[in-house]
């Protein structure tokens, strides 16, 4: 049995989708506040047209998250698979501040939507598999003992915060940051840390927070 030909009014629906989806990514990158009617003016269509594929804000938010959450699905499945648990580790960091670095959506791993069972089940996906590379690379010798995946979100908090300031000045500047980072995140030589790693609680609190800028509970 043949599966029919999209009609051209499926075409042109998934075409607007997939415009107003590139256009709030490269809008909410570069103002985390943006509103509705400057995403729809930088994809090209009415706000009805928007306000019809995404109600709201936060479905719009949310179906970046799934879409972004599938490319960090796949780095992250490449460094498991990655047979040097340090080059794993390292690999995955990298890789991520690469895909911020050449357009992905910055905030998509520091920016969490309402609380869903789905995005609770993908965000745990993500956290066991960081967990998996974090205790490989530690049983190594190589990754100092007292990093948890909590550690890691500020990473990529940071090299975002990078990546944006030094864009048009010197847009690999990232890489060496991280270089820097990474050292840090070495076993030999490591001191003790000031402060525990915030917990998984804290760390949602704060991604609502860069949501949703203004007094959270």
């Amino acid at each position: 049995m043949t599966t029919p030909e999209p009609t051209p009014l499926r075409r042109d629906a998934e075409r607007n989708r997939a415009r107003i989806l590139n256009a709030a990514r490269e809008v909410f990158t570069a103002d985390p506040d943006a509103t509705m009617t400057s995403v729809a003016q930088h994809a090209g269509v009415g706000v009805g047209t928007l306000y019809r594929r995404f109600p709201t804000r936060e479905d719009l938010l949310t179906a970046l998250y799934h879409a972004d959450h599938r490319v960090y699905q796949d780095i992250l499945d490449e460094a498991l698979a990655t047979a040097d648990p340090w080059t794993a580790f390292c690999q995955y960091l990298q890789r991520l501040c690469e895909h911020q670095a050449s357009g992905g959506m910055r905030g998509a791993l520091t920016l969490t939507p309402t609380f869903s069972r789905q995005l609770e089940t993908q965000r745990q996906q993500l956290r066991n598999g960081m967990q998996t590379l974090i205790e490989r690379a530690q049983q190594s010798g190589s990754l100092r003992p007292d990093i948890t995946p909590e550690d890691l979100q500020p990473v990529i908090i940071a090299s975002a915060a990078v990546v944006t300031a030094t864009a048009r000045v010197n847009p690999r500047a990232w890489r060496r940051a991280l270089a820097l980072t990474l050292d840090g995140f070495r076993a030999e030589g490591a001191h003790p840390l000031p402060e525990p790693p915030m917990t998984q609680r804290e760390l949602f609190r704060v991604q609502r927070r860069q949501m949703n800028p203004g007094p959270q509970p």
